[in-house]
């Protein structure tokens, strides 16, 4: 009785289990072959059932669930629901035989021109060589601190006549702004002042005899090397400009009964371009000097490339002054000529306009009528188109070419060649 009850209970137990197995194959069964499953990091998992034994068969009952990883599918994709053992078996079989490249790995990238939006190898080395210099930066500043050491007497005379010079040509030109109104004792200091700071640097280094170079003669200085020869060929260009600077105070001194104010732009206009050229000539005899100066241990090669770098020198300054002879060329047609602007006005268009000048607020002397119909003094009109262009009231264009130098200003170009 005890063997049938347990018997009864088994076979109750197996007839309830044996639908819910059934139903899970009529489930699983619904792919006939398997069942990818995506999940979420690209793994792919593949369920494929296998068909259920009977009751009565002596083998056990099991379910296979075999599960594979799709290589190279990415992670945002559903998996591909067809069947993948031909594939997984082929990959398999591979992958024995060799590893996968990264490349074979990777998704080609199809293009490989750079887009819009990357940055360009230009910036790339901008931005490596300012890395560069950052790191480089203290050793360029112990550098610069050497050389300002060495060179301190020097780099102070040249922050001195810079100084110098600005001051002069501004108060230059402010004067001959003024006209009539300037101040003869404003430029009588200026002068004094020129002169004496031209003095006082030539007597710091009498013994060097930096004079020489104003009269094309080399100075005394024993080794002529490169940083000698260009610290004296800037103290001369500057010394240069005072002198001619201290001839356009000169000309401020003269009474208007003497010399027109009109007429005075064109003698600034003469003297800067006189100064310009010998400025440009200076330089020659102490250039020619160090390019043809050679050492003994250098032989004949030496003493036959200076030779030829000195003639080229002089070829290359002897163009220059070609090209600066045909400004100078058409500064002096200027000089000779008589320029008005304009047309002699009459009374009752000066009476129209007030009798008065707009620039110097004085009675019309010598009035002229512009294109605009806006009447000025001669004098103070010619001074204005030293600079300008246009009407100075409507701005209408009046002549096509401004005359420089005119106003008195000295160009603060550098020729240290």
């Amino acid at each position: 009785m005890k063997l049938r009850s347990q018997h009864d209970r088994r076979g109750s137990i197996e007839s309830r289990t044996l639908p819910i197995l059934k139903e899970s194959s009529t489930v699983m069964q619904t792919n006939p072959n398997e069942l990818n499953i995506q999940a979420g990091n690209g793994l792919s998992l593949t369920l494929q059932a296998e068909p259920l034994t009977s009751p009565g068969s002596s083998q056990p009952e099991e379910v296979h669930i075999p599960i594979s990883c799709a290589h190279g599918e990415p992670s945002g994709r559903p998996a591909n629901r067809r069947p993948r053992t031909a594939a997984h078996g082929h990959g398999h079989s591979h992958g024995h035989g060799r590893p996968h490249s990264r490349s074979e790995l990777e998704p080609e990238s199809g293009d490989s021109d750079p887009e819009p939006g990357e940055p360009s190898s230009s910036l790339s080395e901008l931005r490596y060589l300012f890395r560069w210099v950052q790191k480089s930066l203290p050793f360029i500043v112990i550098v610069c601190a050497k050389l300002v050491i060495q060179h301190a007497l020097g780099i102070a005379v040249g922050v001195g006549l810079l100084t110098t010079f600005l001051y002069a040509n501004k108060i230059i030109q402010n004067q001959v702004f003024l006209q009539e109104r300037r101040s003869t004792l404003e430029c009588a200091w200026l002068l004094f002042f020129l002169t004496a700071s031209s003095l006082l640097l030539y007597y710091t280094f009498q013994a060097e005899t930096l004079y020489y170079c104003l009269i094309f003669v080399n100075p005394g200085i024993e080794s002529l090397g490169f940083w000698d020869v260009l610290w004296a060929v800037g103290v001369t260009n500057f010394m240069l400009k005072f002198i001619f600077m201290g001839l356009k105070c000169l000309i401020l001194f003269l009474p208007f009964s003497l010399l027109a104010f009109r007429s005075r732009g064109r003698w600034y206009m003469l003297t800067e371009e006189m100064g310009q050229v010998y400025q440009t000539v200076v330089p020659v005899p102490m250039w020619f000097r160090y390019l043809i100066t050679y050492q003994e241990v250098d032989g004949s090669t030496g003493l036959t490339l200076g030779i030829f770098l000195a003639l080229v020198y002089l070829i290359l300054k002897l163009l220059g002054l070609y090209g600066q002879w045909e400004s100078f060329h058409k500064m002096l047609r200027i000089f000779f000529s008589e320029e008005h602007h304009g047309a002699a006005a009459t009374k009752s268009q000066c009476s129209e306009a007030g009798d008065a000048c707009p620039i110097c607020q004085a009675e019309f002397r010598q009035p002229r009528v512009l294109l605009c119909q806006h009447i000025f003094c001669d004098e103070c009109i010619s001074l204005w188109f030293n600079r300008e262009k246009t009407c100075p009231l409507c701005r209408t264009v009046i002549t096509d070419k401004v005359h420089k130098w005119k106003d008195g200003a000295t160009s603060p170009y550098l020729q240290i060649y």
